[in-house]
């Protein structure tokens, strides 16, 4: 069997990350990021499961995730995956739109599959560029090129990211988790505290975002020690940090959505640039 290899590179010039997952089986939970995923299948098929609609992706098909789009994937058969993608931070990508658009906003992708794009050879070719840390010059031409073919062809200029149409309810929902993802929080404290019944809140948070609200609050926890993990803090304080009740609890997650252990992310951050 293909052994997994799994890497990631921290782009200081464009300020983005680039992954490579290759001879991967694991499944990923429904989950989100706070950032832009950009990514292609290189080899294998997946089922993928994004806002609710279900999409079988293989070699060739583009990925477009925007900040907070729910999504889950797992293989369809044996082959191994091997997965390439850049992560753009939304204050990278509003400052990109203005340079490429004169506008400042955050574009807002209108499908996450296109199917056998020929963007992919373009995204191939960047995310080769990162992975080298090859100069500046040719590599920033080629994301700002990037970036303005995909504005182009797959954004809704009049959506800004992030307003999907969810209720005052589930709205009130996600702030008391982002308030409070720290506590040890309980589905009675929640429902008591933005007013709904139990049956309520769970139904409908999961309908309206596509995710429940403790893989919701589970993924917070993670992004929010993704950002420590960036600053040096060591992992076990990052886990206490972000409401994980111990560092196995915290490893098991942090592994399941993002694809690697807290201290194999953190060590990006510690190599030479």
């Amino acid at each position: 069997m293909e052994p997994e290899v799994r890497t990631v590179i921290y782009d200081a010039e464009l300020t983005v990350e680039a992954y490579r997952f290759q001879g991967i089986m694991q499944k990923f939970p429904n989950h989100f990021h706070d950032y832009y995923v950009i990514g292609f299948i290189e080899n294998g098929r997946r089922y993928l499961s994004c806002k609710n609609k279900e999409y079988t992706i293989e070699p060739g098909d583009l990925l477009l995730f925007n900040p907070r789009d729910n999504h889950t994937c797992e293989q369809i058969d044996g082959r191994p995956l091997d997965y390439r993608c850049i992560n753009v931070q939304p204050e990278v990508m509003r400052k990109a739109a203005l340079e490429i658009t004169g506008r400042e906003y955050l574009p807002y992708f209108i499908q996450p599959v296109v199917f056998h794009s020929e963007l992919v050879a373009s995204l191939r070719e960047l995310h080769a560029m990162i992975l080298a840390k090859e100069p500046d010059f040719r590599k920033e031409e080629r994301f700002f090129w990037l970036l303005g073919q995909l504005m182009a062809e797959y954004t809704d200029q009049t959506t800004v990211s992030g307003l999907d149409g969810s209720s005052p309810e589930t709205e009130r929902i996600c702030e008391y988790l982002e308030n409070n993802y720290t506590k040890n929080i309980t589905l009675n404290e929640l429902s008591t505290a933005v007013g709904v019944s139990k049956y309520y809140l769970l139904r409908s948070f999961t309908k309206q975002k596509g995710i429940s609200p403790y893989s919701y609050l589970a993924t917070l926890r993670v992004t929010r020690a993704k950002q420590l993990l960036e600053q040096g803090v060591a992992p076990l304080e990052a886990g206490l940090q972000t409401g994980f009740a111990d560092q196995s609890h915290f490893t098991h997650f942090f592994k399941k959505l993002i694809g690697l252990t807290p201290r194999q992310y953190k060590k990006i951050f510690e190599e030479p640039r």
